[in-house]
């Protein structure tokens, strides 16, 4: 029908009520009480969820990681930042429960607590740090000081600020809980992490693993957020259902979910950097500092993937300080490539600030310091893979060195000429991403009129997974069937569901659509081995190809298992790789208003051999304004 349903699209169950969110307002305080102005909203309050309505048994959770750390689900009986969860007003309508929640009046007192820790400075001053666990630290690459001594110039005082970024995905946090005989509890939930979702909400209401269902059809926009930030409304919903014995679902109204949802992680870098008269590098040292607010959240990955992505120039030495610092603000998370859009962006700063101090030309700076195969494999390890799969510098030169980038960066100069209230810039800038590998489930079941349903642990964030795995069973039975083209249309990718398919880990790292699909491939696989000698027999008895209904048909009759399922894991000398590519952006800025307008981006994009080239080529050439050209 062209129609897909999101969570909030579900029809509400009989006697549902709704909630909204009371957060605080201040960075750390004691909430001293919580009361109403009177209004009609006010008067439709059924009543209000607070931390001591979690179960006995359950705790004050409502996010958490295993081995990095949680974060409360209640600001009990101190808030730490602002937008913290106070309570949870619940209402007859989502509209009442949002403007309840607007009227209430919270006291607070600051009585016998130190002042709130709101910035990097703030945190390195009072020593507040996170700890990154060893095995995610990144490491040192070369001798910073014999790097800086073979250096002809050096850049002592760099610096560069990155503020935090709001998700504005279209869909906002929204779940609903539904409680079940037995003190279950499911729970239809927009996350990207059903598992873990699972995880947190029976650790919250204090009952075993098995008691949690969580569901997810698709989410209507992730890129992160609908990681650990969506738990904490499964777990508001759950706490109220489990309280109240009647469904609660929530959606947030943007507002709240732009105070709530933390965002990217601001970062302030200072830097020296040594390079020669050609522009060689030769040695960079960064103090780096990641507000991470009040709790880890996804936080000890960022100075992995700061550094990795940095790392896309050869640097000659790195040697780096990270702090991971503890604020009291709304902890940040997973934003669209978290930490190499960070990494990325200073390591062009510092290009940028080598190239002015030479007086070069910036991309001539750049080329230069495109890694080698061998320096490649120095600063990336195992993940460097075999040299016929570095493209990087082949890729950069498409771009930076045509005929048509010169020709446009010589109308920039002219059009800067000539105008006095509108700039123009042009940049060419490589990226290198690395990838991580992780294991993951696919199910394959044929049903006995021949139809097909597969499950897999990763979720449609509208990014086709759904896709690409029905594509993958009908690739994998193909040898079963002689009609390829009509077996697609009998597969169906059914929604996630942590009861029916376990371990099904998280969707994001831009991995799920190929662990997905290899562990729908194996599953295929082993029915194929199952059912090639029933298709054998058949056609051998018949003269012509088995048709699949018949084959289905007899495998039903001789009891085989028409269903496989299947935990891919990848090979542990291949659980790493880069990808590689590099973008022309044209910019044009207003200088009086700051308004900026992408005028065109061309990029170039090596995805290897893609499991559906039209799928990708959507996700990587969906620009916000201008027009783009995309190379694959």
């Amino acid at each position: 029908t062209g129609e897909a349903m999101y969570v909030d699209d579900i029809p509400a169950p009989k006697d549902c009520l709704y909630g909204a969110f009371m957060y605080s307002t201040h960075p750390h305080a004691h909430v001293k009480s919580v009361n109403f102005r009177s209004s009609l909203a006010s008067e439709k309050v059924i009543t209000v969820i607070s931390a001591k309505d979690i179960p006995v048994g359950g705790k004050n959770v409502g996010s958490g990681f295993r081995m990095l750390g949680e974060e409360a689900l209640f600001g009990d009986p101190v808030s730490e930042f602002a937008g913290q969860n106070i309570g949870i007003v619940i209402a007859e309508t989502q509209k009442y429960a949002y403007m309840a929640a607007k009227q209430a009046v919270i006291d607070y007192s600051t009585e016998n607590l130190e002042p709130p820790i709101l910035t990097i400075e703030d945190a390195i001053q009072h020593n507040s740090y996170f700890q990154t666990p060893p095995f995610l630290a990144p490491r040192p690459v070369g001798d910073i000081d014999q790097g800086m001594s073979q250096a002809d110039h050096k850049i002592l005082s760099g610096e560069v600020k990155l503020e935090s970024q709001y998700y504005f995905y279209m869909e906002t946090q929204t779940a609903l809980a539904i409680p079940d005989e037995d003190n279950c509890i499911t729970i239809y939930s927009s996350t990207q992490l059903p598992e873990i979702t699972q995880n947190v909400v029976a650790d919250c209401l204090g009952i075993p693993y098995h008691n949690v269902r969580i569901i997810t059809r698709r989410v209507g926009g992730g890129f992160g957020g609908k990681g650990l930030k969506g738990t904490h409304v499964a777990c508001a919903c759950a706490v109220a259902a489990f309280k109240l014995q009647r469904p609660v679902r929530m959606y947030l109204d943007r507002k709240t979910d732009m105070i709530m949802a933390g965002g990217r992680h601001p970062m302030k870098v200072k830097y020296s950097v040594g390079f020669k008269s050609d522009g060689t590098l030769t040695a960079l040292l960064v103090d780096l500092g990641i507000n991470a607010g009040i709790s880890p959240d996804l936080s000890p990955l960022m100075p992995g993937h700061t550094i990795s992505s940095l790392k896309k120039y050869n640097w000659g030495a790195l040697a780096f300080d990270i702090k991971l610092c503890k604020t009291n603000v709304s902890s940040k998370s997973a934003v669209r490539a978290p930490g190499d859009v960070q990494g990325s962006f200073i390591a062009e700063a510092i290009i940028e600030h080598v190239a002015s101090a030479l007086g070069a030309d910036t991309n001539a700076v750049r080329r230069k310091n495109l890694h080698s195969v061998e320096s490649l494999r120095t600063f990336y390890g195992d993940a460097a893979g075999d040299a016929p799969t570095y493209s990087l510098i082949d890729i950069f030169d498409k771009l930076a060195s045509s005929p048509e980038y010169r020709s446009r960066a010589e109308a920039v100069e002219r059009f800067n000429g000539g105008s006095r209230w509108k700039k123009r810039g042009i940049s060419c800038v490589p990226i290198t991403y690395e990838v991580t590998l992780r294991p993951t489930p696919g199910k394959v079941s044929i049903l006995n009129d021949g139809s097909i349903a597969v499950e897999v642990g990763g979720v449609e964030l509208g990014q086709g997974l759904y896709t690409k795995v029905k594509q993958m069973t009908a690739f994998g039975l193909r040898e079963l069937c002689p009609d390829a083209d009509g077996l697609l249309d009998k597969v169906r990718v059914i929604q996630a569901d942590t009861l029916s398919l376990i371990q099904g880990s998280f969707t994001g790292g831009s991995t799920t659509s190929e662990s997905s699909c290899e562990a729908v491939r194996q599953s295929c696989a082993v029915l194929v081995e199952r059912l090639k000698p029933i298709k054998e027999g058949l056609e051998a008895k018949s003269g012509a190809a088995a048709p699949w209904s018949a084959l289905i048909a007899q495998a039903k009759m001789a009891s085989v298992n028409l269903s496989a399922h299947a935990y891919w894991k990848p090979d542990p000398a291949f659980v790493k790789y880069i990808n590689y590519g590099a973008a022309v952006s044209e910019v044009e800025i207003d200088v009086l208003t700051g308004a900026t307008t992408i005028l065109r981006s061309d990029l170039v994009y090596d995805c290897g051999q893609s499991l559906n080239p039209a799928v990708d080529l959507g996700q990587v050439s969906s620009p916000p304004i201008g027009t783009s050209t995309c190379y694959c």
